[in-house]
């Protein structure tokens, strides 16, 4: 039986949110990167910005999420 089998689904959900923030920053590196330059943007922005971008976990069931981690996916 792997790691992530014994695993809460509090811990799959951590690994899956790391993992999805990695990728969609990765994904949208050049949108972050125009947004973060812009005249307007504050520090203080940072954590709405991260916290917006976690919401796309939420388009992903606990199974999904699961599944992803069992893969490996956020090793890769």
């Amino acid at each position: 039986m792997s790691d992530s089998k014994q695993m809460s689904q509090q811990e799959v959900s951590a690994k899956f949110t790391s993992y999805y923030l990695q990728r969609a920053t990765k994904e949208f590196a050049e949108d972050l990167d125009k947004v973060r330059t812009a005249d307007d943007f504050k520090n203080d922005a940072i954590h709405l910005l991260v916290n917006a971008l976690q919401q796309g976990t939420a388009l992903f069931s606990p199974e999904e999420q699961r599944r992803i981690v069992e893969s490996g996916a956020e090793r890769k």
